[in-house]
């Protein structure tokens, strides 16, 4: 019954993270940000991915303390927005800027870095 009890509460946390992953990208509100000459985050997830979460809660932060970008995140599983990123894989992160894109991670969720890289896109 104790294993039991742990797998439970294990899974529960998994899937308490995996609620919080909505897409929020759409071509036209990424065309009108880039036109706009806004630096542009995009991030990747999958459903169930961990690191997805932490990814996603880094970003959370930062669009508190980089309130003058623009922050879209996609279904890895979305083979339209995927191919467009030529992104293959959850957790990878997108910065554009200039319409360019300046940076590309995967499977990066360290704070420390990601900000780094959000402000050298600044």
């Amino acid at each position: 019954m104790k294993k039991f009890l742990i797998f439970f509460c294990f899974i529960l946390a998994l899937s308490s993270k995996a609620t919080s992953k909505e897409t929020t990208y759409s071509k036209q509100l990424f065309d009108k940000a880039i036109s706009e000459g806004k630096v542009v985050v995009v991030s990747s997830w999958i459903k169930y991915c961990t690191s997805c979460a932490s990814q996603m809660e880094v970003l959370k932060k930062a669009k508190k303390d980089f309130d003058n970008m623009e922050y879209f995140a996609f279904d890895v599983r979305d083979k339209e927005i995927a191919k467009f990123f030529n992104v293959q894989y959850q957790t990878t992160l997108l910065i554009f800027k200039d319409n360019k894109e300046v940076y590309r991670s995967i499977g990066e969720t360290t704070k420390e870095l990601i900000y780094d890289a959000l402000n050298s896109s600044i």
